[in-house]
């Protein structure tokens, strides 16, 4: 593959617009454009998770694939007739999924998101994560998506509860768990 970015900027979007196709061009503020957006925010949070030190190979290479997969969803939803996000990526995940929570204590109350900065780091992933499906959802009442997009990013944000969980336990630190009748 060329060098593709051999100029940063182009001067095209002064007006406000982008292009996905590289004919077209469409509003910067569009749905799609928030949508891959959102998609950007949750990458970036997973590479930022990735920075923090813990030793947990399996969160490290799975993370990393991630990485790659919603940079292949991204480049999907500019050129749809492109499909790369297939089942076999859903099932990735929740291998994963399964895999990592069969080793956690089973819940009995909902998690505030804390413990340390990187499973704080996954639980904003996480939500960012819902956001970019939420968006999606938007985006497929609109133009017709890959339905296979929806159940990824739906299955990944059970991955990065169930992540950030295997982060906290694996410093040995303690879940901050929701008291539901709290007193003040």
């Amino acid at each position: 593959m060329g060098y593709r970015l051999s100029k940063i900027y182009t001067r095209t979007g002064d007006d406000g617009t982008t292009s996905l196709d590289g004919k077209n061009r469409i509003a910067k503020n569009s749905l799609a454009i928030a949508t891959l957006g959102t998609i950007d925010e949750l990458n970036c949070l997973i590479g930022l998770t990735l920075t923090y030190p813990f030793s947990h190979t399996a969160i490290r290479s799975c993370f990393t694939q991630i990485q790659h997969d919603l940079f292949d969803l991204g480049g999907e939803l500019c050129l749809p007739q492109h499909v790369v996000i297939h089942a076999e990526k859903i099932l990735f995940l929740e291998k994963n999924l399964d895999d990592w929570n069969n080793t956690l204590p089973p819940l009995k109350e909902f998690v505030l998101p804390g413990g340390n900065q990187a499973s704080a780091t996954c639980h904003l992933a996480r939500a960012v994560c819902r956001r970019a499906e939420r968006c999606l959802v938007g985006l497929n009442e609109q133009e017709s998506i890959n339905s296979e997009i929806l159940r990824y990013l739906n299955r990944l944000s059970d991955l990065l509860f169930v992540a950030a969980r295997m982060l906290i336990h694996e410093t040995q630190g303690s879940e901050v768990l929701w008291e539901h009748e709290r007193k003040k």
